[in-house]
């Protein structure tokens, strides 16, 4: 018997199919001008399943080191259906960080850009028995070949491994499933809702757990305008010329494009809302966009680890901000009725309010746990809830402020860098005796990685710097240097990260 329910989507992949037979004809996707139909994508993306469902086993991982573009979006939903687990890489990495994680989580299979796999095949450390399939030159013809039937798939399946810069060193892979994913957009959907007619630009890597913005689009069955990269100018034109609706950007693109020479308050007009994270934003740059423009500003507090985020502050919390409400902006607003969030101290007492403490969220979007890592996984999912590794406080109106990021995490234009991470590549270099990374404030990237050396024999900022970025990313190789004789200790014996950061604000 016909209840009437239309039937929801319980797993990643049925998003899209769901969508394709309700509204066959309406624009998935937006790609250089060119309009991809649901029932189109849809399309490329049985047939891809079917190709991976030919190759291996379900729960193969299968990576992806690209750039944006329609076949990111088209594997994201095919590995899903085929059961196979995606492991995005970020493409920003250096080839020995690409390299780790290939072999960590045990790609068999990759699909790439043309120069990041030349770049890939030019280093050493990637698994002889990876299978690398050209997005440029060989996709086309992979696509046309073998294909199989679809396996069934489970919930709590997983469907992503999606490595985090971790405090202790090494990135670790975060296992996220389609429960877990499908909660997350839940919580999403009750802050940015999505309604019939929209389209959204995109500008953030689909690399980022921050992808699933495009999912919950689809889920609703908005148009979304892929960007390769962010670029001023082209978030303008596609704004204007697509009648784009909501988008994601930092403060910092935001100001950018409030800078840009291109930019016209006419650029914006058909814009409800920006969704905005990773950084808190500025109130003078609040006002500046509110005077301009009508659009709505709502600002995410999430991780890779809760498959997106818990806590928002709302449209309404931004226009209370500029109505004489400022120090709301300090805060990244109320969790959602989706998750429970508590303030711990380090008995694992709950922390009355404005008092600061470990945050810890206990929610169905939280991940299984960290791939085949399981005492880091035990150490931070403990009786159903995800330890954060933030510290933050409650105010008496329940809003949540960061205080700080217990695990020493630097956020540089919206990437997180491991300190720790930066500081082994650094004491690699022969000159090097001692160091510690700090995240020094930016006015544009939010932090700057900053190291301060205690050196051996001599060396140049410019040679270490090089040293850093043969093995590491750009954004994690320090901008900044301070040279010292001795590193500050606290009482535990640790390096006094505080002491270092207030000695160099001091010389900013």
């Amino acid at each position: 018997m016909n209840s009437g329910v239309m039937p929801q989507a319980t797993r990643l992949h049925e998003l899209l199919a769901l969508q394709a037979s309700r509204q066959p004809a309406a624009t998935a996707l937006w790609w250089q001008g060119q309009a991809t139909s649901y029932a189109q994508l849809q399309q490329r993306v049985a047939q891809l399943a079917r190709r991976l469902a030919s190759v291996g086993a379900p729960g193969d991982r299968v990576g992806i080191l690209a750039f944006n573009g329609p076949e990111f979006i088209e594997l994201i939903y095919a590995a899903a259906a085929s059961g196979r687990i995606l492991v995005p890489l970020n493409a920003r990495l250096a080839p020995p960080e690409w390299c780790y994680q290939l072999t960590s989580s045990g790609v068999s299979l990759l699909f790439a850009d043309s120069d990041l796999l030349q770049a890939l095949r030019a280093g050493s450390g990637a698994p002889q028995t990876l299978l690398a399939v050209d997005l440029q030159q060989d996709y086309e013809q992979w696509l046309d070949g073998a294909q199989a039937a679809l396996p069934a798939t489970a919930a709590d399946d997983p469907v992503w491994i999606l490595y985090t810069s971790g405090s202790t060193g090494r990135p670790k892979g975060t296992v996220l499933t389609h429960r877990s994913f499908m909660a997350g957009l839940e919580s999403a959907a009750l802050a940015r809702p999505v309604f019939p007619g929209d389209t959204y630009l995109y500008p953030f890597p689909l690399f980022h757990v921050a992808a699933h913005n495009v999912l919950l689009q689809h889920q609703y069955g908005a148009a979304v305008v892929l960007l390769r990269s962010f670029s001023p100018q082209e978030t303008l034109r596609a704004c204007r010329e697509l009648q784009v609706t909501t988008l994601s950007l930092a403060p910092t693109m935001i100001a950018m494009l409030l800078d840009s020479p291109a930019f016209s308050p006419a650029d914006l007009v058909t814009v409800r809302t920006i969704g905005y994270g990773a950084s808190a934003m500025p109130e003078t740059l609040l006002r500046r966009l509110l005077a301009d423009t009508g659009v709505g500003l709502c600002q995410s507090y999430g991780m890779t680890e809760l498959s997106g985020s818990a806590a928002f502050l709302t449209v309404e919390d931004h226009q209370r901000a500029v109505a004489g409400q400022p120090e709301l902006l300090r805060t990244v607003g109320k969790p959602l009725a989706t998750v429970q969030l508590k303030v711990v101290d380090d008995a694992g007492g709950e922390c009355p309010t404005g008092e600061a403490g470990e945050i810890l969220v206990k929610a169905l979007q939280c991940m299984s746990g960290y791939w085949q890592q399981p005492e880091a996984t035990a150490a931070t999912l403990v009786d159903g809830w995800l330890h954060t590794g933030d510290i933050g406080r409650f105010d008496a109106r329940g809003y949540l402020s960061i205080v700080d990021r217990k695990k020493d995490m630097i956020v540089s234009g919206g990437e997180n860098v491991a300190s720790r991470e930066v500081e082994e590549v650094l004491r690699s270099h022969p000159a090097v005796r001692d160091c510690a990374v700090i995240g020094l404030p930016h006015p544009y990237w939010g932090e700057q990685v900053a190291a301060v050396v205690v050196l051996e024999t001599e060396a140049s900022d410019a040679e270490l710097a090089a040293h850093c970025r043969s093995l590491l990313a750009g954004y994690k190789t320090p901008k900044g240097w301070r040279r010292v004789r001795a590193l500050p200790l606290n009482a535990a014996g640790k390096v006094d990260k505080p002491v270092l950061r207030a000695e160099a604000a001091q010389l900013l």
